[in-house]
């Protein structure tokens, strides 16, 4: 289920999209001006952010450029009142992947919102079937094999699915909730210090110290963040 964070300061509009989003199935945060949605998008994995431009305390420019500078490369779709193609031009160059006119309708904002989603999905789909090489590890996702130094290293299926989560949102704070929701599902009723365990063991296979972690460092209150330059 994709996770979206609509940041927008009219509150009328924030709860209708809100809504809206979440009849489709999509699991929905909110944010009602600029600096609170950078702080939430800092703190937190999301599939999308839908964001307005002119907003108080930063402009949805400003978030999607310092946004794009911390690595971050969730997809944005912005918008605003504004028609100019100079405004358009400019929000493509900050990082956005769409660019919404309002007054829009909702079916061609829905619209919008697939088709991101669908391209973020496939660029992942394709890059987790490579060997990708996160720190001291050469990993394969499609076919769940590790090495170091061109030699096997032994790791179990829940080791992968963490790194593979951590990977697919590099550069990105991850919560010690999203890894037990998404990895293991509360059925299972684990603790964030399963999660904190597994990290140490992927830590000694990643990094050159496990004790100064550089690869996957620990954001504190809140969880992890693999640090990637990709």
């Amino acid at each position: 289920m994709s996770k979206i964070l609509v940041v927008e300061d009219e509150p009328n509009m924030r709860k209708g999209l809100a809504d809206n989003l979440e009849f489709e199935g999509y699991t929905v945060e909110t944010a009602s001006d600029g600096q609170e949605g950078y702080e939430k998008i800092m703190a937190n994995a999301y599939n999308l952010i839908v964001m307005d431009v002119m907003m108080p305390k930063m402009s949805g420019f400003d978030v999607c450029k310092k946004i794009r500078q911390e690595g971050i490369k969730t997809p944005v779709i912005l918008l605003t009142a504004k028609g100019e193609e100079i405004d358009k031009v400019l929000g493509l160059e900050l990082g956005a992947d769409d660019y919404v006119t309002k007054p829009f309708s909702l079916r061609e904002l829905l619209a919008r919102i697939r088709a991101v989603l669908r391209r973020g999905e496939t660029k992942v789909e394709q890059q987790i079937k490579e060997t990708i090489e996160i720190g001291s590890l050469e990993v394969n996702f499609s076919n769940y094999s590790g090495f170091i130094d061109g030699k096997p290293v032994t790791m179990s299926h829940k080791e992968f699915e963490i790194l593979k989560y951590l990977w697919e949102h590099k550069n990105h704070t991850v919560s010690r909730d999203d890894l037990l929701s998404n990895i293991w599902g509360y059925e299972e009723f684990p603790t964030t210090r399963t999660v904190d365990n597994f990290i140490v063991k992927l830590r000694q296979k990643v990094e050159e110290d496990s004790n100064k972690p550089k690869i996957i460092i620990t954001v504190h209150g809140i969880g992890y963040k693999l640090i990637s330059a990709e």
